[in-house]
C-alpha cells in the first residue's frame, strides 16, 4: 500500500534523484540538453525543496519498501479575493504503480480542504487526467507555460505557433 506523506530534509537526495531520473526517462536525450535547460526542467533545485516542504500542500509517494514513487508540489497562492493551492508539479516514476497520481492529487485536495481552501488550480497532462476525472475536476481551456528568453526554443512541451499549434 502506497504511503502518501509530507517530506522533509531527509528525503532531498531521493526527491532530487527520482526527478533526474523521470527527466532522463522522459527525454532521453536530457543530459546532452545546455545546462540551463536541464536545471529549468528539475523541480528539486535545493531552494524548491526547502520552499515545498514548508506549502503545507506538497507530498511524496512512497511504497512499502520505502522507495518514492512520486511528488507533487503544489503552494497556496493568495488571488486578492480568495486563495487557491496551485499545483506545480507531479512527478512519478516511471514504475510507478497505477493510481499513484490519483493518491498524490487526493492528498493536495484533502489538505487544502482542511485549510480552508476551496480551489485547486494545476496543468492537465496526462498523468493527471484520470486522477482530475476521480476528483471530478473542471476543465477551463488550456495551461500554457511561457519561458522567456533563449530557453523557450529547447523548453519542454508543445511551442504554439501563430497561425496554429
Amino acid at each position: 500500500m502506497m504511503l502518501y506523506r509530507t517530506f522533509g530534509e531527509a528525503d532531498h537526495a531521493a526527491l532530487q534523484a527520482l526527478d533526474l531520473r523521470v527527466q532522463r526517462h522522459t527525454d532521453p536525450s536530457f543530459d546532452s540538453l545546455p545546462e540551463r535547460e536541464r536545471e529549468g526542467r528539475l523541480h528539486t533545485s535545493l531552494p524548491a525543496l526547502k520552499f515545498y516542504e514548508r506549502s503545507e500542500h506538497s507530498f511524496v509517494a512512497q511504497d512499502p519498501q520505502g522507495t518514492l514513487q512520486g511528488f507533487v508540489f503544489a503552494q497556496p497562492v493568495w488571488q486578492g479575493d480568495r486563495p487557491v493551492v496551485l499545483m506545480r508539479t507531479l512527478t512519478l516514476s516511471p514504475d510507478a504503480p497505477a493510481g499513484t497520481a490519483a493518491g498524490l492529487m487526493h492528498a493536495v485536495v484533502k489538505s487544502a480542504y482542511d485549510t480552508a481552501v476551496y480551489e485547486l488550480h494545476y496543468p492537465l497532462t496526462p498523468a493527471l487526467l484520470d486522477a482530475a476525472q476521480q476528483e471530478g475536476a473542471n476543465v477551463i481551456g488550456q495551461y500554457a507555460v511561457q519561458h522567456l528568453g533563449s530557453r523557450n526554443g529547447t523548453a519542454p512541451g508543445q511551442q504554439l505557433r501563430l497561425g496554429g499549434a
